[in-house]
This record gives structure tokens, C-alpha cells and sequence, in this order.
């Protein structure tokens, strides 16, 4: 019977990593130091944060359940830290071919890229060019399929949040007050 925690996965295969949940348990896997590093330097962060709300005042201060959750895992992240770093690396497996690979990579960049022009390019125009783009890397399907499911998912979620729950997105390029306007009167018989 084979071990199923020490077999060798061959990423180049699939396109994918171990889906075992944290790999061998024996072993660290790439990234897993700095990645708990950022795990307490993160909770660090939201213990001074959430001391700064109310300091240690009371038990039922405004920053009371802040503080004690920033503790939990800050701790966590030390503790974690600690047993992570003890482990031996894993010889079978690299951050860019099995944690961290390119697609992903290029998928952050996609959304950095995405937050950055959301308010001057406005809502709709921006959430097609970040769908299409990355249904297109994602399913390298045609560009029928591409734009079908793209601008198909954009008219529900602009349907949903902007008509439905009258969400207000950023404009943008799309003159979309006078569009809406344009539709109700449409609708309304000129009312």
C-alpha cells in the first residue's frame, strides 16, 4: 500500500499542486517561512490598530473584541510560525511550479491592474476588460465562448447590484445616469 503523504506529484502533469491540505506534514512546503512571517506581521498590525481604538479601558470598550481577536491571532501566527519553521524544506516541490505559479501571478496582477482603473474607466467598461481577459487566460476556450460568458455575466451582475439593489458603481467612460434615464422614459412612455 502506498504512503499517500510521501508520494511524488508531478505538477507538470495536471497544472496543479498536491491538493493534499498542507502537503507533508512533515516537511515545509515553499513560501511557508515568509508567508507566516506576513501572517504575524499582519496581526501585529491589528493589535496596535485595535489598542488604538479604546486602549485597555474596559472590557467592554469599543476595542475590547478587536484587541482579543487581533491577540488570537497573533498568537496563532506565532505559534504557527514557530512549528513551521522547525520543519526540514520539501525537496519535491517549487513556490513557482506548485504554490505560486505564473497564472496566478498574472491573475493578481489582473486585479491590482483592475482596482487601479475602476474609478477613471468606470464600472462596466473595466469589469468587461478584466473578464474577458481572464476568462479568456483562464478557459483558452474561443472568443465566442469568451465573450458570451463575459459580457452574459457582467449584465447579471450589473442587473443584480446596479437595477436590483440600486448599488452605486463608479461611472466611469459610461454615460450610464442618462442611459438608465433613457430606459425608464423608454419604459414609462415619456412619464
Amino acid at each position: 500500500m502506498k504512503d499517500h503523504l510521501h508520494h511524488q506529484h508531478d505538477a507538470s502533469l495536471d497544472g496543479s499542486s498536491d491538493a493534499t491540505p498542507g502537503g507533508d506534514a512533515t516537511h515545509r512546503r515553499p513560501g511557508e517561512r515568509i508567508f507566516t512571517a506576513i501572517l504575524v506581521l499582519f496581526s501585529g498590525a491589528l493589535l496596535w490598530n485595535a489598542y488604538g481604538i479604546a486602549g485597555f479601558d474596559s472590557l467592554s470598550s469599543a476595542g475590547a473584541v478587536p484587541m482579543a481577536t487581533a491577540a488570537v491571532m497573533l498568537v496563532s501566527a506565532l505559534v504557527i510560525g514557530w512549528k513551521t519553521a522547525r520543519l526540514p524544506k520539501t525537496e519535491t516541490e517549487t513556490l513557482t511550479g506548485d504554490i505560486l505559479p505564473p497564472l496566478v501571478l498574472v491573475l493578481a496582477a489582473f486585479l491590482v491592474l483592475y482596482g487601479i482603473v475602476l474609478e477613471p474607466l468606470g464600472f462596466l467598461p473595466t469589469s468587461a476588460l478584466f473578464l474577458i481577459a481572464a476568462i479568456k487566460l483562464l478557459s483558452r476556450r474561443g472568443w465566442g465562448f469568451t465573450l458570451a460568458v463575459s459580457l452574459g455575466t457582467l449584465a447579471v451582475i450589473y442587473l443584480v447590484f446596479r437595477i436590483v439593489f440600486t448599488v452605486l458603481m463608479p461611472a466611469g467612460i459610461v454615460p450610464e445616469a442618462e442611459i438608465l434615464q433613457a430606459v425608464r422614459t423608454l419604459i414609462g412612455g415619456g412619464k
